[in-house]
């Protein structure tokens, strides 16, 4: 009971830090803090497919970008409309559910180093597809000034204001993390996950899960890629390239398959370190570099251990 209480202290405290930081960081590093926290929430997402189902997706960038244009075709001069955000991001995240179900249905009995292929095909597809689709993306040349987050005619324009916005949405998705892993549906994902063949011994539909993972997993990426348009107010094709997807994937191993704290340190360390050390700027990458191999040899496993049991094993 102590030791619960304090757990909660603790998580409290960092909470309250976290708020109070934009107040003596600025605008400059609220802006990259909201870089970070733009990563968590895709790396919660990642989590859902990778960490809970098992299913290797690298071509998870493919929802951040449609989150990102859906948010900035409805919501720009391109098409002449401007749906509120209150309307329009529910919607980004739905359509994001769809193309991961979409994704799921020609995948589902691909296991492994297949299905990582096919996820990445997937990813590079989609980028060529709004990259070489002007009539309704304008290609190469992307979608310029698009609508920020307005509600009760306050508009949210400034770094620190996106800085809670994107706070937000990290414990929104943290929550629904949570909620789904301690659920019938994050068990039967797990049991997958370690052996899909006893899983589906047991009454597991896997096909039915997977498409779950998949759908559930990309919602995340359509918020994200919704609030990266708004905060941004334009996107290009070459925002959603591979590396995005690479980045992903190396902070869950960074920080630990499964864990929500894994999540969260290796965004500060992949995405927020280099930033601190831009003032070395010679060695920046150098020092980056030795870090990550540090890391590698001393954490294989990540620097959290997975979550409630939670373990990643090998077809």
């Amino acid at each position: 009971m102590e030791s619960e209480y304090k757990k909660r202290l603790f998580y409290g405290l960092v909470f309250l830090g976290l708020i109070l930081l934009p107040q003596f960081v600025g605008n400059y590093w609220s802006h990259i803090l909201g870089d970070v926290g733009l990563y968590v929430m895709l790396g919660i997402g990642l989590n859902v497919v990778v960490g809970l189902a098992g299913l290797l997706d690298l071509g998870y960038v493919a929802f951040f970008g449609v989150g990102a244009y859906s948010y900035a075709l409805l919501a720009s001069p391109h098409f002449h409309i401007h749906i509120p955000f209150l309307v329009l991001v529910p919607l980004c995240i739905l359509i994001a559910m769809i193309l991961g179900a979409l994704l799921g249905l020609p995948v589902l009995r691909m296991r492994g180093d297949y299905l990582a292929i096919v996820t990445l095909g997937f990813g590079e597809i989609i980028r060529i597809f709004l990259n070489n689709l002007d009539p309704v993306t304008n290609g190469p040349k992307g979608l310029l000034r698009i609508d920020p987050f307005r509600i009760f005619g306050f508009t949210i324009d400034e770094p620190v204001e996106w800085y809670y916005t994107i706070l937000l949405g990290i414990l929104l998705s943290t929550f629904f993390y949570k909620r789904i892993m301690d659920s019938k549906i994050g068990r039967a994902w797990m049991a997958m996950r370690e052996d899909q063949t006893a899983a589906e011994l047991m009454g597991i539909d896997l096909l039915r899960y997977k498409l779950l993972a998949f759908s559930i997993g990309a919602s995340f990426g359509g918020l994200g890629g919704a609030i990266f348009a708004a905060r941004q107010g334009s996107i290009f094709p070459e925002n959603f390239s591979l590396i995005v997807s690479i980045n992903v994937l190396c902070i869950l191993i960074l920080g630990g398959m499964g864990s929500i704290r894994g999540v969260i340190l290796g965004a500060f360390v992949l995405v927020g370190l280099p930033e601190l050390l831009r003032e070395f700027e010679q060695f920046r990458m150098l020092l980056f570099g030795l870090l990550l191999i540090i890391v590698t040899i001393f954490k294989p496993t990540g620097f959290f251990r997975p979550e409630k049991g939670l373990k990643i094993v090998n077809d």
